[in-house]
């Protein structure tokens, strides 16, 4: 009877260590992701084009029968874009819901306060949908699957510098990121002997000063103008030096999205260039373009292409081939090793490269020109 009682005691001991070694978010039948993301307020439409890509690419492996037997939930939090809301979201999402990852933060203001809490709790970040160089130093943890602003800034200046143009300005943010970006188009300007000659530095992201940072910008008298802000304050203010005669080339890096950049523009966006970081969604050439519009047709009921659904679709497509690769006893760990071991992984037509010591999948950075009514040229 002794026996019997310790042998059960034994068991039940073993059970209760078993359930706190269970990996969070990862049950029997479903692992869970988290995701902070604006789906209201001023940037909602970036923000709902990355929760859509990833959810049409899950939805696609999910009716598939999962990834080894289990089915991928994405747990979207609103954060309206503000950084405060990020915060306490990542908070809710890692220690009150226990996801297994953190995917497809909107920006890297609101990616950096989540840094923390995903270093104590040795959580996977992936995807964060900027290219900013503080979201691009070595973190265990942190996997960015798309080029860098950097690279992005230096594609720009290499398109104009050749055809014999010198004077070039840059609005940006007067923060962490946005310095970045300055600094980053000024080595790229250093390397040709070349200098900024105006800026427009905003304060404040919710209510850009417009008007004034296109005054500042024109003392420069710039033949082109580099925008590195949210695709409201880039419309406006290619919408405004329109208005005030300023004829001076507008070149965008992605951070706004070719797509809501264009819709915000309309037919006031021709000739417009932005730099894009996935392939153009209409390039049905490619096998990863032909699955993501069928995919993305069948997630929202309707054809409605963007570069950011298309970027965040790739990504979640990345992220399940990791998922496969760690195997059925999944965890934190097992799970980063796999990314780890992306090399050359090409998800059709679109290759990223990740190992132990770099954590940034892909340098692909291209150049397309807004077109009338939402359309693109390359």
């Amino acid at each position: 009877m002794i026996r019997t009682g310790l042998a059960a005691l034994a068991a039940a001991l073993l059970a209760v260590a078993s359930a706190h070694a269970q990996t969070p978010g990862v049950s029997a039948t479903t692992i869970v992701i988290g995701q902070s993301v604006p789906l209201s307020g001023a940037n909602a439409e970036l923000g709902n084009d990355i929760r859509n890509g990833a959810l049409a690419y899950f939805r696609k492996v999910n009716e598939a029968g999962g990834v080894h037997g289990r089915k991928i939930e994405l747990a979207s939090l609103d954060d309206g874009n503000a950084v405060p809301r990020a915060e306490e979201n990542t908070r809710k999402l890692v220690e009150e819901q226990g996801v297994f990852a953190l995917f497809g933060y909107a920006s890297a203001t609101l990616s950096r306060p989540a840094l923390p809490i995903v270093e104590k709790h040795r959580v996977p970040f992936l995807s964060p949908f900027t290219g900013a160089d503080p979201m691009r130093v070595f973190n265990k943890h942190v996997y960015n699957m798309r080029g860098s602003y950097a690279e992005e800034l230096e594609k720009i200046v290499d398109h104009f510098a050749p055809l014999g143009v010198k004077r070039f300005s840059i609005v940006y943010y007067d923060d962490v990121v946005g310095r970045e970006n300055f600094s980053a188009v000024e080595r790229a300007l250093k390397k040709r002997n070349l200098s900024v000659v105006s800026v427009a530095a905003w304060k404040d992201r919710a209510k850009p000063d417009i008007e004034g940072g296109l005054k500042s910008i024109a003392k420069g008298e710039p033949d082109v103008v580099i925008l590195t802000t949210l695709y409201k304050a880039t419309a406006d203010f290619v919408k405004a030096a329109q208005k005030a005669g300023f004829g001076a080339q507008m070149a965008s890096n992605s951070f706004p999205g070719a797509s809501p950049l264009a819709k915000e523009l309309g037919k006031q966006g021709a000739g417009v260039i932005v730099a894009i970081v996935v392939p153009p969604p209409t390039k049905r050439s490619l096998p990863i373009v032909q699955e993501y519009q069928t995919a993305i047709a069948k997630q929202l009921g309707k054809k409605d292409l963007s570069f950011t659904s298309l970027e965040s679709y790739i990504a979640a497509k990345a992220t399940v081939e990791a998922l496969r690769r760690a195997g059925p006893k999944l965890t934190r760990e097992n799970f980063m090793q796999a990314l780890d071991g992306l090399k050359g992984y090409d998800a059709g037509g679109y290759v990223m490269s990740f190992s132990p010591t770099n954590h940034n999948g892909s340098s692909f950075v291209e150049l397309t020109v807004l077109g009338q009514d939402q359309k693109f040229n390359y």
